[in-house]
């Protein structure tokens, strides 16, 4: 069978380029496919979005060479707060701080606006030469065959190549037309998300504040901004959703309060439904899925780009090995290798969020007791906090090669 490349991947949105970047550096011929058209992909408008990138991941990033040009625009995270309260009240008497001089390594992370993220993967991907870009275009069938897989197209083309990758989210088609079952439910929560100017400057420390409702991230960006992800009931958040902006921030402040002096919008306004989605399987027959097409998470711990980012790590490791090795990169058992590796960790980590959402979304006075005691008791062990810190950073477990900064 002669393909059109050795693997094609569904999805354009960050994990998917960025595995094609990692493979194309390993010398694989790539394509992806993106239903979205191509100058929607490469709109450059600020959304109020952005990334929470642990060191591992920025470490990665780094390593397929799309850090430089994120460098000037990417904020070090240098301390993490995290309290418990309730809306105009103010934090309860335990918390939890986590400072990134209790680890050797240097931030826990930055964070990125999705604006200069998406510009620099767009820009590396059109100057790959391994990687062709198919935009505006959605896969309506895959077929499987003992020497590869071919997918059809919306304008009824194909395209044949070793191994089909979904990076399609967390409906993935991909994965539905491999007969990949998943487990998934709604919390009843939606995400508001916005970039806000404050008067007073941010110190790169990112918080979170645990309300009833829902959880308050207020992480820094550049500058003295922050953006927000704002997580409430789905029917506070509709009301909260078609407010002006001053009345947005008029309901904002009491739950933001004032240590970083008067807010202002800093962007546009959106929301997402929040639940959780994991697929039964990460693999099957001339098959992966990445990022949200295989798991995806509440935002209470902001891991879910560094979880998709470890996954497309852990995965051009196991290709790449297996391809120098004179292995069929695409067969079962060397894609049973990358479950392995990251299904456990990933179901987890899912799980773990789920569990922390109905710990904390909740204002029981034993529950509450219970959590503000825990953070108390976490606050007061160094070495605890110490795991704690190397976690949020991304170093625990056993790291892809690209994840520990290293080449393929």
């Amino acid at each position: 069978m002669e393909h059109a490349s050795d693997i094609l991947i569904v999805g354009g949105g960050l994990n998917g380029p960025v595995l094609a970047l990692a493979l194309a550096g390993a010398g694989f011929g790539v394509t992806v496919i993106d239903a979205l058209p191509a100058p929607v992909r490469h709109a450059p408008g600020f959304d109020g979005r952005g990334y929470a990138l642990a060191l591992a991941s920025q470490r990665l990033l780094d390593a397929v060479g799309l850090w430089d040009p994120l460098d000037d625009d990417a904020q070090p995270i240098l301390e993490i707060r995290v309290t418990d309260g309730n809306a105009g009240q103010g934090p309860g008497p335990f918390w939890m701080g986590f400072d990134h001089a209790e680890i050797e390594e240097g931030p826990m992370g930055f964070m990125v606006e999705d604006r200069h993220l998406r510009a620099a993967v767009m820009d590396a991907l059109d100057r790959t030469p391994q990687i062709t870009q198919l935009s505006g275009r959605q896969v309506v069938s895959q077929e499987v065959g003992p020497a590869g897989v071919t997918v059809t197209l919306d304008d009824g083309s194909t395209l044949t190549g070793r191994l089909l990758i979904g990076a399609d989210g967390r409906n993935s088609g991909t994965g539905a037309r491999a007969g990949i079952r998943r487990i998934a439910w709604s919390y009843d929560q939606t995400a508001l998300v916005a970039a806000i100017g404050h008067t007073l400057p941010h110190n790169g420390t990112a918080h979170q504040f645990f309300m009833p409702e829902g959880p308050l991230a207020i992480l820094p960006l550049t500058g003295n901004r922050s953006s927000i992800v704002w997580s409430t009931s789905t029917k506070a958040a509709r009301t909260l959703s078609v407010l002006d902006d001053d009345a947005f921030l008029a309901a904002l402040r009491p739950r933001f309060g004032d240590f970083l002096g008067d807010l202002s919008l800093a962007g546009a306004r959106f929301s997402y439904p929040l639940g959780l989605s994991v697929a039964y399987d990460f693999v099957a027959p001339r098959v992966a899925l990445v990022g949200d097409s295989a798991h995806g998470m509440h935002p209470i711990a902001g891991q879910g780009l560094n979880v998709g980012l470890r996954d497309v790590a852990a995965l051009a490791e196991v290709l790449t090995d297996a391809n120098r090795r004179g292995e069929d990169m695409a067969s079962i058992d060397v894609l049973e290798r990358y479950q392995q590796w990251r299904r456990f960790d990933a179901v987890s980590l899912a799980m773990a969020t789920d569990g922390f959402n109905r710990l904390f979304s909740n204002d029981n006075p034993l529950l509450r007791m219970g959590r503000d005691l825990g953070m108390g008791l976490v606050q007061s062990l160094p070495g605890l906090r110490r795991n704690f810190i190397r976690e949020a950073a991304g170093l625990s477990g056993a790291l892809p090669r690209l994840m520990q900064g290293q080449p393929l």
